[in-house]
C-alpha cells in the first residue's frame, strides 16, 4: 500500500499534530506531559530540530518544527516510538498509543507572515477548546510555548527558537519590552479568535506559503511521485501539465488568445494534447478543456486517428 508522501528537506518548516488511538488521552497527567517535552528535547538532541511553538492537549500536540537536516520522518518515529514505550511502562499498558500516521503541514519560512499563521494558530489551541477562562491570561494554561516566550532567555528550552516568531511579529529584540509587546499581540489576537477564527488553510491544507513555494514543493512531489498517493500529488501532476502547455505554446509563439481562436481540431493543437497525454497523468477532460478542444471524446478520437497515421 503507498504511504502518503512527506516532503523533506534541509531548513524545512513543518506543523505536525498527532491524535491519541481512538481520540484516548496521550497524556494523563502533568507528569505525562513532562515527559514528552523531555523526550522532545532529547529528539531535537539527536536531529538539530529547531521547535517554533508547542501546545500539549489531554488526546493531541502540535508542533512547529524547523529541521536544519532533511529528518523530519526520522525524528517522529523516534519520538513517538520512545514516549509511547515510555507511557506504556508508567500506566502498565501496551499496544499503539497514537492514532496511526502523524499529520505535517509544511510551512513557508520566508519571513511573509505563515509562520506567525501557524504559531498563531498552535498558541491559541487551548482559547479553541475553551480551556482558558475569558478573565485569565492566555499565559494561565501552563503546557504550551507561549508562556515560554513571555520568559527570559536562560530560562527557556534551550530547544525552543523564538527570534523567528517575535521577527515576523517585527519584534526587534527578545528583552522585557520585546515580550511584554509579544503579550499584548497575542492577547490581542486571542480577541479575534474568540469572534472566530478561519484556519482552513492550516486545518485541511499540506502546505501553507505563497504561489512560489507551492510551486516548488509541487515539483519535488512529482519529481518523487512512484508509490505516493495525496491531493498534492494531484496538484503537482497538474502543475506539470500546465508546464507542458506553456512551453507548447511558447515553442509556437501562441498566446491563450491564439489558443482560444484556433479550431478545436487544429492539428498543432492536436500535437499539444498528444505530448501531454504522453507525459502527464491528466485526464482527457482537463486537457479538452485547457487546450480549447471541446468534449474529450474529440480530443480521443483525434489522438486516435494521430496514432493511427503513425
Amino acid at each position: 500500500m503507498p504511504r502518503k508522501l512527506r516532503l523533506q528537506y534541509p531548513g524545512a518548516i513543518y506543523h505536525v499534530m498527532n491524535r491519541g488511538d481512538r481520540r484516548d488521552h496521550i497524556f494523563k497527567d502533568d507528569r505525562d506531559r513532562r515527559r514528552f517535552l523531555e523526550t522532545l528535547g532529547q529528539a531535537c538532541e539527536k536531529t538539530g530540530w529547531q521547535v517554533h511553538a508547542f501546545c500539549l492537549m489531554s488526546n493531541h500536540f502540535h508542533l512547529v518544527i524547523e529541521t536544519p537536516q532533511p529528518n523530519l520522518v526520522m525524528g517522529m518515529k523516534w519520538l513517538l516510538g520512545t514516549y509511547t514505550s515510555r507511557f506504556n511502562r508508567r500506566h502498565q499498558e501496551f499496544g499503539h498509543l497514537f492514532s496511526g500516521r502523524y499529520k505535517s503541514l509544511v510551512v513557508d519560512g520566508s519571513g511573509s507572515g505563515y509562520l506567525k499563521t501557524v504559531c498563531d494558530y498552535v498558541h491559541l489551541n487551548p482559547v479553541r477548546a475553551k480551556l482558558v477562562e475569558a478573565t485569565r491570561s492566555l499565559e494561565s494554561y501552563g503546557w504550551s510555548s507561549y508562556g515560554e516566550y513571555l520568559r527570559a532567555p536562560g530560562t527557556r528550552p534551550k530547544w525552543l527558537r523564538v527570534d523567528r516568531l517575535l521577527g515576523e511579529w517585527r519584534i526587534p529584540k527578545d528583552s522585557v519590552a520585546g515580550r511584554r509587546q509579544f503579550a499584548r499581540v497575542l492577547e490581542q489576537r486571542r480577541t479575534q479568535e474568540a469572534r472566530g477564527g478561519d484556519w482552513k488553510a492550516v486545518e485541511r491544507g499540506w502546505c501553507l506559503g505563497g504561489r512560489e513555494f507551492k510551486e516548488e514543493l509541487l515539483a519535488q512531489i512529482h519529481e518523487r511521485r512512484k508509490d505516493h498517493y495525496g491531493p498534492e500529488l494531484r496538484e503537482a501532476d497538474a502543475l506539470h501539465a500546465e508546464g507542458l502547455v506553456v512551453a507548447e505554446l511558447r515553442r509556437r509563439g501562441w498566446t491563450e488568445s491564439d489558443l482560444a481562436q484556433r479550431r478545436k481540431g487544429d492539428p498543432e493543437k492536436v500535437q499539444i494534447a498528444r505530448r501531454v497525454r504522453q507525459e502527464s497523468t491528466m485526464t482527457l477532460k482537463w486537457i479538452a478543456q485547457r487546450l480549447k478542444m471541446g468534449a474529450w471524446t474529440s480530443v480521443s478520437n483525434a489522438l486516435a486517428q494521430k496514432r493511427q497515421a503513425g
